[in-house]
């Protein structure tokens, strides 16, 4: 449960399979209050072009601890869903993860991230504006399950 203190060498990402949907599944049902289905990750996993489904493996047991799904369209990125399981909350796992996709899509000559996260959920929005994300707008009503508004955070990247 417990990872060294230099996670970026522990925390691995690598792109998802239908192998990982149960766990994926099962992390998204913990994480979210109207969870995506099934369909939606394997439509994930199958649009290769543009999307960027990853799981997020501790490097020593192999377990997947998360899993990071981005689209990427041209020189910009959306990302669309971060989840932890809870045994791995705020102890750097979803940031390590985060910023290894940030390196990852600057080398690509992305030069914009941005994404959406509930106005409620104060520890991502924490993380985001630590990573350098900043409010963009709000958009009302957005999430359902309790109904409730989203910042758009965005990221420029040099």
């Amino acid at each position: 449960m417990s990872l060294p203190a230099s996670y970026e060498k522990f925390v691995i990402l690598r792109r998802m399979t239908y192998d990982d949907l149960p766990t994926v599944i099962a992390i998204e049902q913990l994480s979210f209050s109207n969870p995506w289905q099934e369909s939606t990750f394997r439509g994930e996993i199958q649009n290769r072009p543009f999307s960027y489904p990853y799981v997020i493996v501790q490097d020593v047991t192999k377990r997947v601890m998360g899993y990071i799904i981005f689209w990427q369209i041209k020189d910009e990125v959306q990302i669309n869903n971060l989840a932890v399981l809870p045994d791995y909350k705020r102890i750097g796992v979803g940031e390590t993860a985060l910023r290894q996709v940030i390196e990852e899509v600057a080398a690509r000559g992305v030069t914009f991230v941005s994404l959406e996260v509930r106005t409620s959920n104060l520890p991502a929005v924490s993380l985001y504006r630590k990573l350098g994300f900043r409010t963009l707008g709000v958009r009302k009503n957005y999430y359902s399950n309790p109904v409730e508004d989203a910042y758009v955070m965005g990221l420029n990247l040099p």
